[in-house]
C-alpha cells in the first residue's frame, strides 16, 4: 500500500496551525493556572483574600473587556503584527509576574498578561479563518482550536498544584514565559505576513465606551463582597455605557464593531448562543472544584487529576466536532443531561459513582458545542472583518461566564434551610446551581433547534463547521 505523502505547503500549514493552537493553549492556561497556587501567594506575599481575588482578576478583567478592541487592531493593523505584539506583551507580563515579589506589581504583571492575551487570540483567530477558508478543512482547524482551549484549562489545574508543590508559586509564570518564547520565534517562518485587512481608523469613543463599560461589567458581576456598590452600581454604569455604544457606532465613520456583522443572522445567533454557553462553561467549573475540595475534601492536586477526564472529553469531543456537521443541538442536550446528572451531588459521593459519568457527559457536550458556536459566530465574514468577529465571539463568552457567575451564585447560597448546615448545606446549594445552569442548556438547546429548523425551511446552507 502506498504511504500517503504530504507536501511542503501541507505541512507549514499543518506546523502553523499547531503554532496558533500552542498561543490559544497559553491563553486559557492562564485563566486557571494561578487558581491552585492562590494559597502560596497569599502566604508568601501577606495577602488578604481581596487581595488574590485581583491576582485572578487582573487578568480575567485585562483580557475579557479588551478582546474586542484588540481584534480590531489586528483588522486594522494586520493580523500577523498583532499576534506577534501581543505575544511579545504576554512574554513580558510572564517575565516579570515571575521575578516580582509584592502585590502591586504582581497584579500589575497579570493585568499586562491579560492585555497580551487580549491581543493575541483574536489575532490568532484571525489568522486561522484567513489561511483556512470555509470548506477547505476550516472545521478540523477549528476543531484543533477548541482542543487546546480544553488542554489548557486541564493543563492549568494540574500544572499549578505540580509547579507550586516542586518549585514555588513563580514558576507557574516563568514556564508561561518559557513556553511563549519558541511560540514568538517561530512566528516570522510560519505565519505570513499578510496586508492591512481593513480601511479606516480606531473609533476611539466607541473604544472607551466599550473598554470601560465591559471593564465595569465583568468587574461588578464578578464581585463576591456582596456591596451594593460592587455588585449592583459598578455593573449597571457598566451596561450604561454598553447600551450607549448603540448610538456612538451610527455615528462613527469607522465603527468598533462593522454593521455587517450585525446583519450577519450567523453572527448574531451564534453570539447569543455563546452567551449562554459561557454562563454555564464558567458556572459548571467554579462550582465542580468548590463541591469536591469543600465537601468532599479532596486536595486542590486531586481535584485537578479528577477533572483530567473531563478535559479529555472536551478535548476528544472538540476535535470530532470539527470533522462532524450539525453537533450544535446534540452538544447542548448532552451538556444539560450531564449537568442534571452531576446535581445529584451526593455529601459522601466517590469519584467513579458520582463524579466520572456526568463529567465525561460534560466534557462530550462542551466541546459538541463550542466548536460550532465558534463557526457560527465568523460565518460569512470576510478576512478584513476576521479579527473584530474573533474578538466579538470571546468577548461574548467571557461575560457570559461573569453573567453565568451573578445568576448562579445566588442559587448556590440561598434556599437552604437553618437545619440543614455544613457540607450539607453546601452540597445543596451546588446541585441547585447545576440545575440552573441545566435549565440554561435547555434554552441554549431551543434556540439552536429553533434556528436549524428555520434554515431547514428556508434552505439556507448550515454554518457548521465543514470537512
Amino acid at each position: 500500500m502506498r504511504a500517503r505523502t504530504h507536501s511542503p505547503h501541507t505541512r507549514r500549514r499543518g506546523a502553523t496551525l499547531l503554532l496558533l493552537a500552542a498561543a490559544q493553549f497559553l491563553v486559557v492556561l492562564n485563566t486557571s493556572v494561578v487558581n491552585v497556587a492562590l494559597p502560596a501567594i497569599g502566604s508568601d506575599l501577606k495577602l488578604s483574600p481581596t487581595g488574590l481575588a485581583w491576582i485572578v482578576n487582573a487578568y480575567l478583567i485585562a483580557f475579557g473587556a479588551l478582546l474586542l478592541v484588540g481584534g480590531r487592531l489586528a483588522d486594522l493593523l494586520g493580523h500577523r503584527r498583532m499576534f506577534t505584539i501581543g505575544l511579545l506583551l504576554f512574554v513580558a507580563g510572564s517575565c516579570a509576574a515571575s521575578l516580582t515579589y509584592g502585590a502591586g506589581p504582581l497584579i500589575a504583571a497579570r493585568a499586562v498578561q491579560g492585555v497580551g492575551a487580549a491581543v493575541l487570540s483574536p489575532a490568532a483567530l484571525a489568522v486561522l479563518l484567513s489561511l483556512w477558508p470555509a470548506g477547505a478543512g476550516r472545521g478540523r482547524a477549528l476543531g484543533i482550536w477548541g482542543a487546546a482551549s480544553a488542554a489548557g484549562g486541564a493543563a492549568g489545574v494540574l500544572f499549578g498544584g505540580l509547579l507550586t508543590s516542586a518549585l514555588g508559586w513563580w514558576s507557574i509564570f516563568a514556564v508561561s514565559a518559557v513556553v511563549a518564547t519558541p511560540v514568538l520565534l517561530a512566528v516570522p517562518g510560519l505565519i505570513p505576513r499578510g496586508v492591512r485587512r481593513a480601511e479606516g481608523r480606531l473609533d476611539l469613543p466607541g473604544t472607551l465606551a466599550a473598554t470601560v463599560g465591559l471593564v465595569l461589567l465583568v468587574y461588578g458581576l464578578g464581585s463576591r463582597d456582596g456591596s451594593t456598590l460592587q455588585s449592583t452600581v459598578i455593573p449597571s454604569a457598566g451596561l450604561a455605557l454598553l447600551l450607549c455604544l448603540a448610538p456612538l457606532e451610527r455615528r462613527a465613520s469607522h465603527p468598533l464593531i462593522p454593521p455587517v456583522l450585525l446583519k450577519n443572522r450567523a453572527v448574531v445567533v451564534g453570539n447569543l448562543l455563546m452567551l449562554l454557553l459561557g454562563m454555564v462553561w464558567v458556572g459548571t467549573f467554579f462550582f465542580l472544584p468548590l463541591y469536591q475540595q469543600k465537601v468532599l475534601d479532596y486536595s486542590p492536586l486531586t481535584t485537578g487529576l479528577t477533572q483530567l477526564p473531563l478535559s479529555a472529553a472536551l478535548m476528544a469531543a472538540s476535535a470530532l466536532a470539527g470533522r462532524l456537521r450539525a453537533t450544535l443541538l446534540p452538544g447542548f442536550l448532552a451538556l444539560a443531561a450531564g449537568l442534571f446528572w452531576l446535581a445529584r451531588l451526593p455529601v459522601d459521593g466517590t469519584f467513579a459513582a458520582d463524579l466520572l459519568g456526568p463529567t465525561v457527559l460534560i466534557g462530550v457536550g462542551l466541546g459538541l458545542a463550542f466548536v460550532p458556536l465558534t463557526a457560527l459566530g465568523v460565518n460569512g465574514v470576510e478576512a478584513r472583518h476576521a479579527g473584530v468577529a474573533g474578538g466579538l465571539i470571546n468577548t461574548t463568552r467571557q461575560v457570559g461566564g461573569a453573567i453565568g457567575l451573578a445568576v448562579l451564585t445566588p442559587l448556590a447560597v440561598s434556599g437552604v434551610g437553618t437545619a440543614v448546615t455544613g457540607p450539607a448545606a453546601l452540597a445543596h446549594g451546588y446541585r441547585r446551581a447545576l440545575v440552573g445552569a441545566a435549565v440554561i442548556c435547555l434554552l441554549a438547546a431551543l434556540g439552536a433547534g429553533v434556528d436549524k429548523l428555520r434554515d431547514s425551511r428556508t434552505g439556507a446552507p448550515e454554518a457548521t463547521p465543514s470537512r
